[in-house]
């Protein structure tokens, strides 16, 4: 007696938004001039996504099929709780990216925000340790709503 199993068709994000990006792609950060040391940290965190959630190659943009213009709109830090005696102990770090995607034969604009929460110690300051880890871990969040987005479009339809 044999057995025979299909799937679902299930395919991970990743593959569908590979079919949009393509196998290479390379990315730049305008860097923002009234926020030039949270863009430099945005980079580094956008490239390391890129590989990791597209599962593609990163290239210079003459070698690449895709290429990704980020640009940082805002980086906020907001109180989320206090202790007893009122001081901050958590803060919610929110940041938002407009992403444009080039290829040979479109161009296409999204949003993207991404949150990370994280706790400090009553009447302490964030440490910059811990604002770059919230940039990066907000960032890498905003760039997964990125990953959806791309992936829902190569899972609707024909890519161009």
């Amino acid at each position: 007696m044999s057995l025979l199993f299909s799937g679902c068709g299930y395919q991970p994000s990743s593959k569908e938004a590979r079919k949009v990006m393509g196998d290479t792609v390379s990315t730049k950060v305008i860097i923002s001039m009234t926020d030039p040391e949270n863009t430099v940290v945005l980079k580094d965190a956008l490239d390391e996504a890129v590989i990791r959630r597209f599962q593609t190659n990163l290239r210079h943009r003459k070698d690449a099929e895709t290429h990704l213009d980020i640009e940082l709109k805002s980086v906020s830090f907001n109180a989320l709780q206090y202790d007893q005696n009122g001081y901050i102990i958590s803060y919610r770090t929110t940041i938002n990216l407009v992403i444009t995607r080039i290829t040979s034969v479109l161009t296409k604009r999204y949003t993207a925000v991404g949150n990370f929460d994280f706790t400090i110690n009553p009447n302490a300051i964030i440490t910059d340790q811990q604002r770059f880890e919230a940039i990066a871990n907000s960032a890498t969040k905003a760039l997964d709503s990125f990953v959806a987005q791309v992936a829902a479009e190569g899972s609707r339809k024909k890519v161009k």
